[in-house]
């Protein structure tokens, strides 16, 4: 069985929480979550938060099943949120700051069937 589990419109820049996800992915949870416990990245609290969620969705609050495992997982830019700063000569100068959508898929079982 799998679930699934969304963090919209949060505000890292997908590529960061990209770099995040590679480490996790094709994972058991108990072993996904014992990675990113370590791991000097902001952004794995986020992935940790969203994978503790998914298992929960399962059915297993506990964490406990040694079958579960983080089948897929990806994330996709949100929108920009546009800024000013103050710049030479009393002009503004813009940045942004990006948004994720990030969605974690965790299954029980390991025979990577596609979704459908």
């Amino acid at each position: 069985m799998e679930s699934i589990a969304h963090s919209n419109y949060v505000r890292y820049a997908p590529r960061k929480v990209n770099q995040v996800l590679t480490l996790v992915r094709r994972k058991k949870v108990s072993e996904a979550l014992k990675i990113l416990r370590f791991l000097p990245k902001k952004a794995s609290l986020l992935v940790a938060k969203t994978i503790k969620s998914a298992a929960s969705n399962a059915g297993d609050r506990e964490l406990k099943n040694p079958n579960l495992q983080v089948q897929e997982a990806w994330v996709g830019q949100g929108p920009v949120l546009k800024r000013m700063r103050a710049y030479a000569m009393g002009r503004g100068s813009t940045y942004k700051r990006k948004t994720c959508h990030l969605t974690v898929v965790v299954s029980d079982n390991g025979n990577g069937k596609e979704r459908k």
